[in-house]
């Protein structure tokens, strides 16, 4: 079949909502043949005495930004959804889209939102504590505004599922183990675009290349991909496994939590809170979680809390790649993978010698999309992620399979 006798898919738009622990992300699409974004928008500061509202056109032309109160997260969205519908009929929207952190062992891809699917994804909570509630808030909060659209949730684990028992088992014996306890790795959405991108950039072929990508932000995990399969990945049961996070501590010796617990006397509570909103850059640093600031700081404490973020990096990459028997492509994304050109240099000018790198320090420092040199044996790229459009794809097919009943409601 030609292109042009390509069956055209009815147009549909599709709203995605990504709802974090102080923050909304939310964008909108023209979904067909293509997946196209029209707008996109942000609240944060959710919960703060001030939070900010903007949003912009996908030309990059303001929309709105503001200043407002949102004391949690059905007022941000609701306050967003009013000044939304100044400029767009919130009626047309067909689908909604909403970022999951968990889907646990049985959610391994998108899902139309049921009332069983909610209550078993109450039942997770536990598993990610700072940011099951909120994605379940968002959810309950853009039906009651948006209740004849079709709602569906994309879970971050879903793209790790298949990954090799060897990578899922935890080290605990089998009789403790059960499909909730196990490695199930996240934000799955983002390094779903990576491959997806990679393979629309150079080809199907190229993305099944051996690949290191590193998605680094506010939380931050690597993952080694090879034949566009999760072979294993830094975060684990929980997202608080692998590197150190803007507040999150990363790997930390059970043993010393066994110690803080039963020979300090810290309640598992307490210990959780610090884990969780205490560690990290923040706690290293006593500063701040944010990158930026620290990179911004001359307090010898910012420098120290960067090289240790970038030491750990480094570990996970060359645990990641002996996974793999090697690597021919390195991806840096999300907000500090691809902003921080000091911090990829910490962490790709070691490992140097050891990879066949040929590191490109002026391009890196340029910010340019390869920051690796051409004779260099493994390529090194940084690549903006996009986990709304991924959403938006997957709303498609969501809303193609739906019943032709929730169709003529959603329409």
């Amino acid at each position: 079949m030609s292109a042009l006798d390509t069956p055209q898919r009815e147009n549909h738009r599709v709203l995605t909502v990504n709802s974090g622990s102080s923050s909304l992300k939310i964008a909108l699409f023209r979904v067909g043949n293509d997946v196209v974004k029209t707008m996109s928008g942000a609240v944060t500061g959710i919960g703060a005495s001030e939070a900010r509202m903007s949003a912009e056109t996908a030309y990059g032309d303001t929309l709105w930004d503001q200043r407002t109160c949102c004391i949690n997260h059905p007022v941000a969205l609701e306050t967003f959804f009013h000044e939304m519908a100044v400029h767009v009929d919130l009626g047309g929207i067909s689908a909604v889209g909403h970022r999951v952190v968990h889907g646990g062992p049985h959610y391994t891809s998108a899902q139309r939102l049921t009332p069983k699917v909610e209550a078993d994804l109450r039942k997770l909570i536990p598993l990610a504590p700072l940011h099951m509630p909120a994605n379940l808030d968002g959810i309950v909060a853009a039906r009651l505004r948006l209740p004849n659209a079709l709602h569906y949730a994309c879970f971050d684990t879903s793209f790790h599922s298949d990954m090799p028992i060897a990578a899922q088992r935890t080290g605990l014996p089998p009789e403790m183990e059960d499909p909730f306890i196990r490695r199930f790795g996240f934000h799955g959405l983002s390094y779903a675009y990576i491959v997806d991108d990679l393979a629309a950039r150079a080809g199907q072929a190229v993305s099944r290349q051996r690949l290191l990508v590193a998605h680094l932000g506010a939380g931050a995990s690597m993952a080694a991909i090879e034949n566009r399969q999760t072979i294993d990945t830094s975060m684990g049961f929980s997202a608080l496994a692998g590197l150190p996070m803007a507040t999150r501590s990363g790997d930390v010796d059970p043993g010393l939590l066994l110690h803080l617990i039963i020979e300090k006397g810290w309640a598992p509570s307490v210990l959780r809170d610090q884990l969780y909103l205490g560690a990290g850059l923040l706690g290293l640093s006593g500063l701040s979680g944010d990158v930026k600031t620290l990179l911004k700081s001359q307090d010898p404490n910012a420098s120290e809390a960067l090289a240790q973020f970038a030491y750990q990096a480094r570990k996970q990459a060359g645990a990641l790649i002996a996974a793999m028997g090697g690597v021919d492509r390195i991806i840096f994304t999300g907000g500090v993978g691809e902003h921080a050109p000091s911090i990829r240099a910490a962490i790709c000018q070691p490992l140097s010698d050891l990879y066949r790198i040929k590191f490109d320090a002026a391009a890196n420092d340029r910010g340019e999309a390869c920051i690796s040199k051409p004779d260099s044996g493994v390529i090194v790229e940084t690549v903006h992620t996009d986990e709304a459009m991924m959403i938006a794809r997957y709303g498609r097919e969501m809303f193609e399979a739906a019943p032709a009943q929730m169709k003529r409601r959603a329409s």
